[in-house]
């Protein structure tokens, strides 16, 4: 069974989002916020069945882009590269289907994890996510960010 058969919410979210992110520090402050560009993909002929590009963009004009091409088994995909190693998984508790969940750990900082919940809207077209990062234990960031869908053609933003 091929990705978009065994994970069809995550099939759902395919294409381009723009969004909004923005982080608070643990005692609810805001500390940092960017607009997004990402790209995600599925195509199974590739190496990496499942790949997505995130590019950020500071009200200062900073930008950085980050990679995060991703394998697939037993009903979810998994990232082990230089920046994080951990899984995404579709929620099949949700009788709804608009559950993913995700964990992971940045590269060589075992102390930080995090856990990312994302919840796609019944029309595919707009998404929120939030993430949790926990540092030995304790909470450290929350992240809120609220996207909306461009297109459901990365093929032609990633020949741009």
């Amino acid at each position: 069974m091929g990705i978009r058969e065994a994970m069809p919410l995550l099939a759902r979210h395919e294409g381009v989002w723009d969004g909004h992110y923005i982080h608070y520090n643990a005692a609810g402050e805001q500390i940092d916020a960017h607009s997004s560009r990402l790209l995600s993909r599925i195509d199974e002929e590739r190496a990496h069945p499942y790949h997505q590009t995130n590019y950020y963009t500071w009200p200062d004009g900073r930008t950085e882009i980050r990679d995060f091409p991703a394998a697939y088994r037993d009903q979810r995909i998994s990232w082990d590269n230089a920046l994080i190693t951990g899984w995404a998984a579709e929620v099949k508790l949700d009788q709804n289907n608009r559950t993913l969940m995700l964990y992971w750990q940045r590269t060589g900082d075992p102390s930080l994890y995090l856990y990312e919940m994302i919840q796609l809207a019944d029309d595919g077209q707009s998404r929120c996510r939030t993430w949790h990062w926990i540092r030995n234990g304790v909470i450290e960031t929350r992240t809120a960010i609220e996207e909306h869908r461009i297109s459901r053609d990365w093929r032609a933003f990633e020949l741009a």
